[in-house]
């Protein structure tokens, strides 16, 4: 194994990327500028670069006669009609006539002005007719003579498709499937034969294939020619004679390489206990990968079964979807194993993997229930494998429809980016979200937890009901995420999950907020915009607004609309639509806008007005006309605690009015923060509801306290509060003892702390600690260091010890370094506490020969989350020497795993030594970046945020815009990087408006 070599790593450029504009081509490249709207079969469409646009019945640069005189009076005008290229535009020179030498040099001015109202007409004119789709300008006017453009394949013929969707006229029924990856040459062989259904007369067959070398291909027996055009992974068949309705059969023998990111068909590898590399091969489809492992209909709207074989080594094992049917041996020495048909199910579900794992098995509910890893850590299955069976009873019951496959396997892949993938019947995992060691603390067995919970909902929201196309994405991961939560809640109460639930809607309000974030559901097109729809707004949000609408429903009405909804569509696609007429129409405002509501709460009397409007960070975007019909809940005084205490009121206008009884002292709305929307009083309401608080702080329930505190930071950020106003609420926190409010109140301020050290504002650094101290030093200090077994009490203090440590608190980073030498003195025996080692590790990473120890653990641990917990205490180093090797090394995969890039940049940009540098790293390495991880991904999203999410300059500012405008196709245009920029701008503008306010009160 390659050590980490401080005397290799060269430092990056220091320099900012300059902004490079291409000039306009004669025609569009649909290859790297993708359209925003679909593409209708009568448009212009693609012809490479260096050709002009074909039109039926001309030749390249044939003009009728009409044609040509027209481009002659075009360029007497100094314009050049048939050419748009701004450097061809410059270099025409206008038509100018020779004067007679006694002739005036300046016209007069009426002279002047006429004829540039002339040139103005005239050009105006031309522009107009140039610019008539489909047109040809002569005598008789405009004569529709192009047809479809279409682009040009690999083999120099045209390809008959035009938009980055697939034609419906043809649609998959069933794949047999056989592959043969060959793990030590890293290749495989595939052939398919598909089932087709045509369902409109047609003349071509499109699909998908993405980097693979098609060997043949046949149709009903007969040899065809596949015609490729890479930039939009498709291939098709052209018949000459119309295809008429019916079956038909299509095989294709193709080889191809693994993948070499974390998608499609990839290779893995790792390193035994015994210093053996073994090597694995799985996939990971989802979005769009299916088409790297075989030719297929990849989109989600084409189900379809399928049948796979798997020829393998002995050695290995194979698994897939469905049960094994049977193996044979074959002559050459290896086996096929065959699988059973699957059930009706989208490409991006299905699933393979060759490897050497071990298992362990239950038989839950009629379902053989399994858990895999690799065979040094089998030790570590067992929590998964009791967990995923009391789940899978769980949503057995709350579904009314069983689990329809008759095995479930869960299998730890050593190297995986995603954190867990939902494979019909074959979930893979990373090893950190599956296995579960002897000393893993209930936070990490509340994380493996929360990932199975996860997964298995999609069994049933997903994959037994599937939405049609990835706009609605949300249907998937929205509801995934909400019953990880529901089900956690009945069956692991000891888990205490409502406090995480709680933290991530938090986190999805903040990015809602912003300008650049989207609709629930929107319009995707491009593979790039398809990942982008893996973002808090899919699942965090979705699983929000879940929340929302079963807190406005009456028993059991919100399950009765589930269960109805997937009993209808089982096994078939779903828009969003769908799902509310199953369940509630009122919750439409949700998912076909973005952002949320503002409710502005203003008494007077007994009379409350209620007002609201969209909740936008942005102040350029002040006109919006957007509305939602919002289910208020809201407590008062005379009874606040209970659930029964709650009351709804429907707000679907601009503005609405409550009465109240006389008697009512204060109000507060959005009962345990169930709605996701954020509340703001006057000032008379702030007033009392914070003096009820310091009055007792046990007046609200800790989630209502919790939400407070997260209120009244966004309305500071939003410009509607000052924030000294934010500072007399947070007096109460020194009363404070849940766990829901306190951690609430220290992200709120370790984000402003941070963005103050970043700035170098080291007085307001200094004083802000000082803050800190004061109102949580006597918190921090009362903690323990032993083994605690309450999930609340562990977040907690695990909360407080982290920040207290990260700030030098003296009693902290003493403990936590006597804890680390007694731990190494003992030969590793004597445990530390699982959810204090990050803590503790940290620590001891800021000296050279804590450092070095923690680097050699972490080589060789065999246990996950003890492994990236030390991972993160050593990019929490201050040694820029050290920042840039943990960064190289994690970006070439050498000792630390490439899928740990984006947690490596994470960390390391939290702390003052490493953010500038990182991202400087970042904008150096930026090709090799995207060559791991998709652009559009949520590695890439992380990435981008990570390094640009605590800039506050003008400088940083323009030089994420050049760096980012400078990628062209290779990110620019980014969701991500419209957030990131946004992000700058507002946090510029809150220093700006709050660092003396800070100087004050602080």
């Amino acid at each position: 194994m390659e050590s980490f070599d401080s005397e290799s790593a060269p430092l990056p450029r220091n320099m900012i990327e300059n902004s490079m504009f291409e000039e306009e081509p004669d025609v569009v490249d649909l290859a790297k500028e993708f359209p925003s709207y679909p593409i209708d079969s009568d448009d212009v469409v693609y012809e490479p670069r260096s050709s002009r646009l074909l039109v039926r019945g001309l030749g390249e640069n044939d003009l009728d006669e009409d044609e040509e005189d027209y481009e002659s009076s075009a360029r007497l005008l100094g314009m050049s009609f048939m050419n748009r290229n701004s450097s061809q535009r410059s270099a025409a020179s206008s038509y100018i006539r020779q004067q007679p030498s006694g002739w005036c040099s300046m016209p007069s001015a009426w002279t002047m002005v006429v004829g540039v109202l002339i040139l103005v007409l005239v050009a105006s004119m031309i522009m107009v007719i140039y610019f008539l789709p489909g047109c040809t300008f002569t005598r008789d006017g405009c004569k529709k003579t192009m047809d479809t453009v279409y682009p040009v394949s690999t083999s120099g013929e045209l390809f008959p498709w035009t938009e980055l969707r697939l034609p419906v006229s043809v649609h998959p029924v069933h794949y047999n499937i056989s592959l043969h990856p060959n793990l030590t040459s890293m290749t495989f062989q595939g052939s398919v034969s598909i089932i087709v259904q045509v369902l409109q007369v047609t003349k071509k067959i499109v699909l998908h294939s993405s980097d693979m070398k098609i060997i043949s291909a046949t149709f009903e027996g007969k040899e065809v020619k596949i015609l490729e055009y890479k930039p939009w992974q498709q291939i098709a068949i052209k018949f000459p004679d119309d295809l008429k309705k019916g079956q038909y059969v299509l095989n294709i023998n193709y080889t191809a390489n693994f993948s070499s990111s974390y998608d499609g068909f990839y290779n893995s590898s790792y390193v035994d206990t015994t210093g053996a590399k073994r090597v694995l091969a799985a996939t990971q489809f989802e979005p769009l990968a299916a088409r790297k492992a075989f030719p297929c209909f990849d989109e989600p709207g084409f189900k379809s079964t399928f049948l796979i074989k798997i020829t393998r080594e002995p050695k290995y094992i194979s698994l897939s979807n469905m049960p094994k049917a049977k193996t044979s041996n074959l002559s050459n020495g290896l086996q096929e194993d065959e699988f059973e048909k699957s059930v009706n199910m989208s490409t991006y579900l299905v699933a393979f993997i060759v490897a050497e794992f071990s298992s362990v098995s239950k038989n839950v509910s009629k379902t053989m229930v399994s858990v895999y890893a690799v065979p040094d850590k089998k030790d570590q299955v067992h929590y998964a494998l009791e967990t995923a069976g009391k789940l899978l009873d769980f949503y057995n019951t709350f579904f009314e429809i069983d689990y329809p496959l008759s095995k479930l396997d869960l299998v730890a892949i050593p190297d995986f980016l995603a954190g867990a993938m939902e494979n019909w019947g074959l979930i893979t995992f990373r090893e950190t979200t599956l296995l579960v060691g002897n000393h893993s603390s209930h936070i990490d067995k509340q994380l493996v937890t929360c990932v199975i919970a996860h997964e298995l909902a999609h069994q049933w929201f997903g994959n037994l009901v599937t939405m049609r196309w990835w706009n609605d994405l949300w249907l998937n991961e929205g509801f995934a995420t909400y019953m990880q939560y529901t089900s956690i809640e009945t069956v692991f109460p000891e888990l205490d999950i409502d406090t995480e639930f709680l933290s991530i809607r938090f986190r999805a309000l903040a990015k809602d907020a912003l300008n650049s974030s989207h609709p629930v559901s929107t319009v995707v097109s491009t593979p790039e915009q398809v990942e982008e729809m893996f973002d808090s707004v899919s699942y965090e949000k979705g699983a929000s607004i879940l929340l929302m609408l079963n807190g406005t429903l009456t028993g059991e009405e919100f399950r009765k609309g589930v269960i109805e909804y997937l009993q209808k569509y089982t096994f078939r696609n779903t828009e969003s639509e769908d799902l509310w007429n199953s369940l509630s129409q009122i919750m439409n405002t949700w998912t076909v806008q973005k952002g949320f509501p503002l409710v502005s709460v203003k008494r007077n009397g007994t009379q409350v007005t209620l007002t609201q409007e969209h909740f936008h960070l942005n102040s350029e975007n002040t006109k919006d006309s957007s509305l939602w019909h919002i289910p208020l809940t809201y407590v008062n005084d005379s009874c606040s605690a209970l659930s029964s205490c709650k009351q709804v009121f429907h707000l679907k206008d601009k503005t609405a009015t409550l009465k109240l009884p006389a008697q009512v002292k204060w109000l507060k709305f959005n009962y345990r923060s169930d709605g996701f929307y954020i509340v703001h009083y006057d000032e008379e309401g702030w007033r009392v509801l914070n003096e009820a608080l310091s009055v007792d702080v046990n007046i609200l329930p800790r989630e209502d306290r919790a939400a407070l505190i997260n209120n009244i930071f966004a309305l500071s950020r939003l410009g509607k509060v000052p924030f000294r106003q934010v500072l007399n609420l947070m007096e109460y926190i020194r009363n404070e003892t849940e766990t829901a409010p306190l951690t609430e109140a220290l992200f709120q301020l370790a984000q402003i702390y941070r963005l103050l050290d970043k700035r170098s504002e080291l007085n307001l650094v200094s004083r802000m600690k000082s803050y800190i101290f004061e109102h949580f030093g006597s918190l921090m200090d009362s903690q323990s260091w032993e083994q605690e077994n309450s999930v609340s009490k562990i977040t907690l203090r695990s909360a407080l010890l982290e920040i207290a440590c990260s700030l030098n608190r003296h009693n902290c980073t003493t403990q936590a370094k006597l804890i680390f030498d007694q731990w190494l003195a003992s030969n590793k025996t004597n445990q530390i506490p699982s959810d204090l080692m990050t803590t503790v590790f940290k620590v001891a990473a800021q000296t050279e020969d804590g450092w070095t120890t923690l680097l050699d653990m972490y080589k060789y641990s065999n246990y996950d989350t003890e492994k990236r917990k030390t991972l993160e205490a050593l990019a929490s180093t201050q040694d820029v020497k050290k920042i840039i090797l943990i960064l190289q090394k994690s970006l070439d995969g050498s000792v630390i795993e490439t899928h740990e890039f984006p947690f490596v940049i994470n960390t390391i940009c939290k702390n003052l030594p490493g953010y500038l540098y990182t991202w400087y790293f970042v904008k150096e390495n930026w090709d090799k970046i995207i060559q791991k991880f998709p652009v559009g991904s949520y590695a890439i999203q992380s990435i981008i945020m990570s390094t640009t999410s605590q800039f506050s300059t003008k400088t940083h500012l323009v030089e994420a815009q050049n760096f980012f405008s400078s990628l062209g196709d290779r990110g620019s245009q980014m969701r991500i990087v419209q957030e990131a920029i946004e992000t700058i701008k507002l946090n510029m503008l809150w220093l700006e408006n709050n660092l003396n306010t800070l100087q004050n009160w602080l």
